[in-house]
């Protein structure tokens, strides 16, 4: 292949989903309405979170970061890819699409952060409930969030910096909806294994460490629960932990059940079906598990309900 390097690499074809060209007008109307869910539905969880003081807490302050880490994780690719399923226009310029590989990579990794900082929260409330005041104090709630963002941007500057030193070849066709970075590696005529190791290594401890410290949490809340077992206290641990456990099932047994389980599907598909479900659905569903499961919300929300029609009369 002939060799030009990212300088003189303009632009990108982004293939898109999958699907027929009869079929690209229902796909839109489906996605946009999606997106636009997800947009309203996390808006208004932080609407709720900053107008109703009792929702002032560590677990409401950490959700209230998650849902807009969920509004700009669709963001970064749903409109793009709307974009182009209306136009056809499947290009997007080279700055474009490092763009929004890095922003991709950052909000992945701040979502992971997140879950694990509310799981420790969780732990804290239920197993060392006389701290729990003292230790999740306002001062560590900011700390444990500016840490999450901090490493969450390391995360993805350090892979777009190794991504802009490497050379592409003549082919710039991108068989997905967005700028991947392991499709955009599979495009460069430069030697990989640096970037490949450093996938390895620091993406994979930083998929492990949010992962056990969830994992940890609940082992010692379940453990906790059941040295004195009754309905009671496992109803209030469930109304507790509820919410954030379903999000954590739905956010991680989706790639469980997509990477890791045999399909008929080639990689490429399973692939976009995993980033699907991460950019699309779960920031869709996550305001609709918080409100319908969590009464603090249900009431906040019924609260803001009632101030509107007093206001329309």
């Amino acid at each position: 292949m002939r060799r030009e390097n990212q300088s003189s690499m303009s632009e990108f074809l982004l293939l898109g989903l999958p699907i027929q060209p009869e079929q690209q007008g229902v796909f839109f109307a489906l996605f946009l309405g999606m997106y636009l869910t997800t947009v309203l539905g996390n808006l208004l969880i932080l609407l709720l979170i900053r107008l109703d003081p009792h929702l002032h807490t560590p677990m409401y302050f950490f959700l209230s970061h998650l849902a807009f880490s969920d509004v700009s994780f669709s963001s970064v690719t749903v409109p793009k890819m709307l974009v182009n399923m209306k136009t056809q226009d499947q290009s997007i310029p080279y700055a474009g699409c490092i763009a929004q590989m890095y922003f991709f990579l950052l909000f992945v990794c701040l979502d992971n952060f997140l879950l694990a900082v509310m799981a420790y929260d969780r732990y804290m409330a239920i197993c060392q409930p006389l701290y729990y005041i003292t230790i999740m104090r306002e001062g560590l709630c900011v700390l444990l969030v500016a840490g999450s963002w901090f490493f969450s941007c390391v995360h993805a500057l350090l892979h777009t910096l190794l991504l802009s030193r490497l050379s592409f070849c003549a082919d710039n066709n991108i068989p997905h909806f967005f700028c991947d970075l392991t499709a955009l590696l599979k495009l460069t005529c430069s030697d990989t294994s640096l970037n490949e190791l450093v996938i390895f290594i620091e993406g994979g401890v930083f998929a492990f460490l949010p992962l056990s410290a969830i994992l940890g949490s609940y082992i010692h809340i379940g453990a906790t629960i059941l040295r004195v077992p009754s309905i009671k206290r496992i109803c209030k641990a469930l109304s507790t932990c509820g919410s954030h456990l379903f999000v954590v099932f739905l956010y991680y047994g989706t790639l469980a059940m997509i990477y890791f389980f045999p399909s008929a599907n080639n990689s490429k598909v399973k692939d976009i079906i995993a980033s699907v479900m991460y950019t699309v659905v779960t920031p869709m569903l996550n305001p609709f598990i918080y409100s319908l499961r969590n009464r603090d919300m249900k009431l906040a929300l019924g609260i803001l309900y009632r101030k509107e029609i007093i206001f329309a009369k």
